[in-house]
């Protein structure tokens, strides 16, 4: 039953220009990547960055990552392009939505590093200024999923439930109406997240990607127990009773938590220089200890 304090979703995902599709799904994720740069840019400045470094690298990092995001889905979700009765040519097809947010990441730091190598900027300074603004991409990013009705979490009759049209609620939830609005959840924990990881890159200095690795441990934490909401089927599921994705972010957390704990201890502080081989370059702060 839909209550009178329920989320509803939009009646449509998709307007049109004339023959030209607007999809909600596109518009979240390129708002996403626009506030991104904008705020890595900042935050790279401060650093000791030149202005522009970040947009420059964004040629790089944004096409690598949309393309690892749609590989990253095609391979834990392949049955929905590939067997009998499909189309594999609408694996091609991203703006109908499904990207894979650690294949993103894993393919779009491989375009920071070709793009920071061809700049001479020092790798972990431009890691450590750009992660926290990721959050505020998938944040943004999230709303897509509002859009296409899609990846919300368990039937709930909660002030906040998510209402979902019949034809896109999964087989044997067909009789309920209102749904745990994870995309929502994601979007304030990534917010929330953000700021924690900025207050502590401020307060205690971080260098040597440790603002990274805090960034994995800050979204992963999230992403673990939102991912046990949701009910959409996926291929990798339920490993030893717990979905695919939710090991993904129990080990990389953990990882991530042996990085931050051993490279504090053998470089503290935070990187003199930002570029290679740059001396006369305006560097960072010359402060490398508390």
């Amino acid at each position: 039953m839909i209550t009178s304090l329920s989320i509803p979703s939009p009646s449509q995902g998709v307007w049109y220009l004339g023959p030209v599709p607007i999809r909600g799904y596109a518009l979240a994720i390129i708002l996403g990547i626009v506030v991104a740069i904008w705020i890595a840019e900042k935050r790279w400045v401060a650093r000791g960055g030149k202005d522009g470094d970040v947009s420059d690298l964004a040629i790089w990092a944004v096409p690598f990552g949309l393309v690892g995001g749609r590989i990253y889905h095609v391979m834990t979700d392949h049955a929905l392009y590939f067997g009998e009765g499909k189309h594999p040519i609408e694996a091609l097809y991203v703006w109908r939505g499904g990207l894979g947010i650690w294949g993103a990441i894993a393919l779009g730091a491989l375009g920071v590093v070709i793009g920071a190598r061809r700049k001479g900027i020092r790798l972990l300074p431009v890691l450590d200024a750009m992660a926290p603004s990721v959050l505020v991409a998938q944040a943004l990013g999230r709303w897509g999923n509002w859009f296409n009705q899609e990846l919300f979490g368990k039937p709930t009759d909660l002030p906040w439930g998510l209402e979902i049209a019949p034809e896109n609620r999964p087989l044997g939830y067909e009789q309920y109406s209102t749904f745990h609005p994870t995309f929502l959840y994601e979007f304030l924990w990534d917010l929330g997240a953000f700021g924690f990881v900025v207050w502590a890159d401020r307060r205690f200095r971080l260098g040597h990607g440790r603002v990274m690795a805090l960034y994995v441990m800050a979204y992963t934490a999230g992403r673990g127990w939102i991912e046990m909401l949701r009910i959409d089927d996926v291929e990798l599921k339920d490993v030893g009773g717990l979905r695919f994705n939710v090991w993904t972010s129990i080990v990389l957390f953990v990882a991530a938590a042996v990085y931050f704990v051993v490279s504090s201890r053998r470089r503290p502080g935070r990187e003199e220089q930002v570029y290679v081989d740059r001396p006369d370059e305006t560097v960072a702060s010359v402060e490398t200890s508390n």
